[in-house]
C-alpha cells in the first residue's frame, strides 16, 4: 500500500506541474493526457498531434498550429512517452491512466470533446475537398482515419446537442464525404481492402444504426427523403444494422416508422431477425418476432434460419426464444443438410444441445446430406461434454458412419481427442477397429496423425488388431513412420503382434517409408530391429539409400551407410544408383557424403548409359558437378569419369551447363 501511496503523490506532484505551466502549455498538455486516456486506440504520432490542433467549432483547419511531439512530451511532463517500435503514444505506466481516469475533475466530458474535436474535422475545408480516398492530400491529413471510424463511438458516450448538430452537418453530405469510403473499406475488411468510389449509398442513418446514435437516428428519419429500407454499398440496411449490432433503442425507433419493412433482408438474403438470432440479441430478436411481416424461418443464401444461426453460434437465450414460437421449426435444414441441433453438436454448445434435446420433436440422430449424425460432428471436434449428452438419447447409434465410411469414434481417434476416445470405448454397440473407405481403422488414423495418447488406449483393445492393412496395404507403424512420430512407432514395436517390416502394395517397408520422408530418428529406431532389412527393395527396384538419396536426406543416407549390409550401390528398375538420383535432383549434401565413400562409385552409368555428372549437367545442378570435378582433382589415379571432359571444357569456355 505504502508504495500505490508513493506512486500517487508523484503522480499528484507531476500533476501540479503540468497545471501551473500557463494556459497554453497547460491546457495542451491535460487535453494530451485526455486523449491517451480515453481513444479508442493508440494514436500515431502524427495523428494525435493533428487532433492537439483541432479548434472545435472552426470550419479551416489550420496545419501551422499543430504542435510538434516534442513540445508536447515536455508539456506532459514526463507523463507520454513515444513507443518507438509502433510510433504510438502511450503514458509511462499502466496506473497512471487509472490515475487520471480516476480524477474526474481533471478531465470534464472527455468523449464529448473527443467527439466533437473528431467532427469538427470531418465538416473541415480540407477533408471536405477531398474527393477521394486515393487523393495525394489525404496523406497530409493523418487524422482523417480515426476521426471518420471512432467518432460514432465517443459521441455514443457522451452525446450532446453540439455533437449532434456536428454530426448531421456530417451527415447532410454524407453520400459524397469521403470518410463514408474510409468507413466502408475498413468494415468490409477485405485483403486487399475494396476501393469505394464514386456515388455512396451508405447515409448518415446507416452510421448511427451501427453505433446506436438513437438521437441522431431520430433526427435523421425526420428529414425530408430520407429512404428507411435503403441499402448501403454492403448491402444491408439500416434496421439490419441496428439489428446485428444489438442496438434496442434504435430498433425500437425504426420499427416505430410506417414505412419500414422489418423483413427486408439485404443483398446475401439475411434479414435483421438473422442477423439479430446469430449474435445474441435476444431482445432484438423479441421486437422483430412481434411483427406479423417477419418470417422467423426465413433462409438465407446457405439456407440456414435465423434459429440456426442461434445454434450454431452458442445462443441458448435466443434459441429457448425462437422455440417459444409456434411457427418455428426446430429442424430446418439448411442447404448441406444441418439441423440446428447438428450445429450445435458441431460446435461444442452444450446448452443449446440440451435445449433442443429437451423438444420431443427434435431427433438427435438425424442425419445430414453427408449421412454423418451430430454425435459425429461433436466426436471429431472434441467436444466431450456434448458426445456424453448426445451418447444418453434413447435410440441414438454412436456407430453409426458417414461421409467416407468414417465413425464418429475414428473422427475423434484421427484428431487425437483422448476423451472423446474413451467415452465411445465404454459402449458396447462401437467397433473400435471398424475401419473406413480407405481401409483406415482408428488406430491406424491415430498413428498417421502421431496422436500417442490414443494409440496408447486403442492398443488396450483386444479387437483392435496394431497390423491391420488399409487399401494401400499400409498398417498403422508404416503410417506412424511416414510422419516421423516416433513415440508412437516405439508403442507399435512394443507388440509381438506387429511386423516392423511388413512392406505395402507398393513394396515399401515401414524403413523405406521413413527413409523417403527423411524421418531419421525412426530410422535409427529401426535399425535396431533385427527384424527389420534396411536394404529391402520396393516393386521399382528402390532401396532405403536410394529413396533417401533421392529426396535429399543426408542424415538418412549417413545412417543407412553406417551398416555394414546396405549397398551403396545398389540399382534400381532403371540402373540409378543412389548417387545418380542425388547428382540428378542436385542434392549436393548426399553427393559430397557418397563421394567421400571408397566403395562408391561415382561414375556408374544407368541403363541409358547417363552418369550421375551428367545428370547433374544437364539439369543446370553447377555445385554438383563441381563437386564431381573436386573429386576428380583429389584422385588422380581414378578413371576419367565419362563425360567430366566435357564438363570441364564447357567450364573453361564459361559457357552455361545445360545439357551434357
Amino acid at each position: 500500500m505504502s508504495g500505490e501511496s508513493g506512486l500517487e503523490d508523484t503522480y499528484g506532484i507531476t500533476l501540479d506541474r503540468i497545471k501551473a505551466q500557463g494556459d497554453h502549455k497547460s491546457n495542451l498538455g491535460t487535453t494530451a493526457l485526455m486523449w491517451i486516456c480515453h481513444s479508442e486506440r493508440q494514436l500515431r504520432v502524427e495523428e494525435f498531434c493533428q487532433a492537439l490542433a483541432v479548434e472545435i467549432e472552426s470550419t479551416d483547419y489550420n496545419d501551422n498550429e499543430v504542435p510538434s511531439i516534442e513540445s508536447v512530451l515536455s508539456y506532459c511532463q514526463g507523463f507520454v512517452v513515444v513507443d518507438k517500435e509502433g510510433s504510438t503514444v502511450q503514458l509511462i505506466h499502466h496506473t497512471l491512466r487509472e490515475y487520471l481516469v480516476n480524477h474526474r475533475s481533471l478531465f470534464q466530458y472527455p468523449h464529448m470533446i473527443i467527439a466533437e474535436t473528431c467532427l469538427t474535422y470531418l465538416n473541415s475545408q480540407q477533408v471536405m475537398a477531398l474527393s477521394d480516398a486515393r487523393d495525394r492530400s489525404i496523406q497530409h491529413l493523418p487524422f482523417l482515419e480515426y476521426s471518420a471510424l471512432y467518432w460514432g463511438a465517443h459521441i455514443k458516450n457522451e452525446l450532446t446537442d453540439g455533437g449532434e448538430e456536428h454530426a448531421l452537418k456530417l451527415f447532410s453530405c454524407y453520400e459524397r464525404h469521403i470518410p463514408i469510403r474510409a468507413l466502408l473499406e475498413y468494415m468490409l475488411d477485405q485483403d486487399p481492402p475494396r476501393s469505394i468510389v464514386g456515388f455512396c449509398k451508405f447515409t448518415g442513418l446507416h452510421f448511427a444504426s451501427i453505433f446506436g446514435l438513437v438521437e441522431i437516428a431520430r433526427a435523421l428519419t425526420m428529414m425530408d427523403g430520407v429512404d428507411i429500407n435503403g441499402v448501403d454499398e454492403t448491402g444491408v440496411t439500416p434496421l439490419i444494422r441496428a439489428a446485428m449490432n444489438g442496438h434496442e433503442e434504435v430498433v425500437k425507433l425504426l420499427l416505430g416508422r410506417e414505412d419500414i419493412n422489418p423483413d427486408r433482408p439485404g443483398d446475401d438474403s439475411r434479414a435483421p431477425i438473422s442477423w439479430a438470432a446469430a449474435n445474441g440479441h435476444g431482445a432484438v430478436v423479441e421486437m422483430l418476432l412481434e411483427r406479423k411481416e417477419v418470417d422467423p424461418n426465413r433462409v438465407d443464401f446457405v439456407g440456414l434460419t435465423p434459429i440456426s444461426w442461434a445454434a450454431a453460434n452458442g445462443h441458448g437465450a435466443v434459441v429457448k426464444v425462437l422455440l417459444g414460437r409456434k411457427e418455428v421449426d426446430p429442424n430446418s435444414v439448411d442447404f448441406v443438410g444441418l439441423t440446428p441441433i447438428l450445429w450445435a453438436a458441431r460446435n461444442g454448445h452444450e446448452a443449446v444441445v440440451a435445449l433442443l434435446l429437451g423438444r420431443e420433436d427434435i431427433n438427435p440422430d438425424r442425419l445430414d446430406s453427408s449421412g454423418r449424425v451430430p454425435v459425429s460432428w461433436a466426436a471429431e471436434s472434441g467436444h466431450e461434454a456434448v458426445v456424453k449428452l448426445l451418447l444418453g438419447q434413447k435410440g441414438l447409434n454412436p456407430y453409426r458412419p458417414g461421409h467416407l465410411d468414417q465413425t464418429p469414434i475414428l473422427l475423434a481417434a484421427a484428431n487425437g481427442h483422448k476423451a472423446v476416445v474413451k467415452l465411445l470405448l465404454e459402449r458396447e454397440d462401437v467397433n473400435p477397429d471398424r475401419p473406413d473407405n480407405s481401409g483406415q481403422t482408428p488406430l491406424s488414423w491415430a498413428a498417421e496423425n502421431g496422436h500417442k495418447a490414443v494409440v496408447k488406449l486403442l492398443l488396450g483393445r483386444e479387437e483392435v488388431n496394431p497390423d491391420r492393412l488399409d487399401n494401400y496395404g499400409r498398417t498403422p507403424i508404416s503410417w506412424a513412420a511416414r510422419n516421423g512420430y516416433e513415440t508412437v512407432v516405439k508403442l507399435l514395436l512394443a507388440r509381438e503382434d506387429v511386423n516392423p517390416d511388413r512392406p505395402d502394395k507398393s513394396g515399401q517397408t515401414p524403413i523405406s517409408i521413413a527413409a523417403k520422408h527423411g524421418q531419421d530418428s525412426v530410422v535409427r529406431l529401426l535399425l535396431g530391429r533385427k527384424d527389420v532389412n534396411p536394404d529391402r527393395p520396393h516393386c521399382r527396384g528402390l532401396k532405403p539409400i536410394s529413396l533417401a538419396a533421392m529426396y535429399g536426406h543426408e542424415a538418412v543416407v549417413n545412417l543407412l551407410l553406417g551398416l555394414g549390409n546396405v549397398n551403396p550401390n545398389s540399382r534400381d528398375r532403371w540402373g540409378r544408383t543412389p548417387i545418380l538420383l542425388a547428382a540428378k535432383n542436385g542434392h549436393k549434401g548426399v553427393v559430397k557424403l557418397l563421394l567421400g565413400r571408397k566403395d562408391v562409385n561415382p561414375d556408374r552409368p544407368d541403363s541409358k548409359g547417363r552418369t550421375p555428372i551428367s545428370w547433374a549437367a544437364k539439369n543446370g545442378h553447377n555445385a554438383v558437378v563441381q563437386l564431381f570435378r573436386g573429386w576428380q582433382d583429389t584422385n588422380p589415379s581414378s578413371p576419367d569419369l565419362q563425360g567430366l571432359q566435357h564438363t570441364r571444357a564447357v567450364l573453361r569456355g564459361g559457357t552455361r551447363i545445360s545439357q551434357s
